[in-house]
């Protein structure tokens, strides 16, 4: 069955041209892009569906989210919101209450999240375990994961949980608890941070993971200038995540490497931290994108919209550049942004993941924040959601 899109207001497909197109159609089958062109010459195709002048663009690749959670925080962010600082620790209520649950109970947690951000446009998503914290509820947070998530990362190493040898955690995060989630999982990740992992041990855990057969993403440099950047960059990760705090030598190391920034504005805001400087960053040619950072502690969103808005309102980005940052920059995260399996673009032969927006233009995503404008989801083709 072949589907022709028509009525295309305007067309952002981030394609090597990086240009909004107008007058444009499309055709789609099998799960994949089978033609882009002007709307006079498109093909004949099984059913066509008009648009009516609503802007296409692809679909969101959320590429932070922790989803795999049990228990609720909302009391720690209210007393946030009071001016108690956040620190680390906090992560413990979370574990605790992850430990309790059900392999079951996680798995419809995440599942109910991953349609809400479904609903918003995004099509393809990561999250990380992290709230188990012992090789049993590690082992069960990767399983439940993997049923929700297109991609997996392992982050035994969140915090060191209350009641073991620090030494002894790394040794277990490093052995037995990387191999039972092994199955699983395609990242491993850590948290480089002032009350988690210094440099050293942060290291131990990438390479140990690297010689797993695992990707690298790092979380660095949220609550200050932790390391967490340079060791990516070092490294090689795939990603560092948060970035708020950046030296110049932060930067420079990311604009040598093909390390992207992860920024989390969302988790910004309720963490009450500084912005990360994202025009700085691109000015100086790191390629960066944009996630939720969707958990129960800092950051319980699974709305991409809402930080594209943010970043172009509060981060200095222009709308073009948030899109392709919540897209193909945060497929390039991935290692996912060229290719058969690429997602974050509309290019023939590709994914057919896209969004339809209830507005002529992308524009209107940071132009009306807060509004709901998700007319229209494919996923691999197929339509999931249609409004008016």
């Amino acid at each position: 069955m072949t589907e022709l899109i028509t009525g295309i207001g305007e067309l952002t497909t981030h394609d090597d041209s990086g240009e909004r197109r107008h007058d444009a159609a499309l055709v789609i089958g099998d799960g994949r892009i089978l033609w882009i062109g002007p709307a006079a010459h498109a093909p004949a195709a099984d059913r066509q569906t008009d648009v009516g002048g609503r802007a296409v663009l692809p679909g969101w690749v959320d590429t932070h989210t922790h989803l795999v959670f049990g228990g609720d925080r909302s009391s720690e962010f209210e007393a946030r919101m009071t001016g108690q600082a956040y620190a680390a620790g906090g992560i413990n209520t979370t574990v605790a209450a992850t430990r309790a649950a059900s392999e079951t109970e996680l798995v419809a947690t995440a599942r109910s999240l991953r349609h809400e951000a479904e609903t918003q446009g995004t099509t393809f998503l990561e999250t990380k375990t992290g709230y188990g914290l012992d090789v049993e509820s590690e082992a069960r947070s990767a399983r439940a994961a993997a049923q929700v998530a297109d991609v997996v990362t392992f982050l035994g190493a969140h915090i060191v949980p209350t009641g073991i040898d620090r030494r002894d955690y790394l040794e277990l995060v490093t052995g037995p608890m990387l191999a039972a989630v092994l199955p699983s999982v395609q990242f491993i990740d850590a948290f480089c941070e002032q009350g988690a992992f210094d440099v050293e041990e942060t290291r131990e855990v990438l390479l140990a993971g690297r010689a797993a057969g695992l990707g690298l993403r790092v979380h660095g440099n949220q609550l200050g200038f932790s390391g967490g950047v340079r060791l990516a960059a070092e490294l090689g990760a795939h990603s560092v995540d948060h970035c708020n705090y950046l030296e110049p030598a932060d930067i420079d190391a990311l604009a040598a490497s093909t390390t992207v920034a992860t920024l989390l504005p969302a988790c910004d805001l309720s963490t009450r931290q500084p912005f990360p400087p994202a025009r700085r960053l691109l000015d100086a040619g790191v390629s960066i994108a944009l996630a939720t950072n969707c958990n129960p502690g800092t950051s319980y969103t699974t709305s991409m919209p809402f930080c594209v808005a943010t970043a172009v309102l509060q981060m200095g980005l222009t709308v073009g550049e948030a899109v392709w940052a919540a897209t193909r920059g945060a497929a390039r995260s991935l290692g996912r942004d060229q290719g058969a399996d690429a997602v974050g673009s509309l290019v023939v032969g590709g994914r057919a993941d896209l969004q339809v927006l209830n507005a002529p233009s992308i524009s209107h995503l940071a132009y009306r924040p807060g509004v709901p404008l998700t007319a229209g989801v494919w996923k691999q083709g197929v339509r999931t959601t249609l409004g008016g």
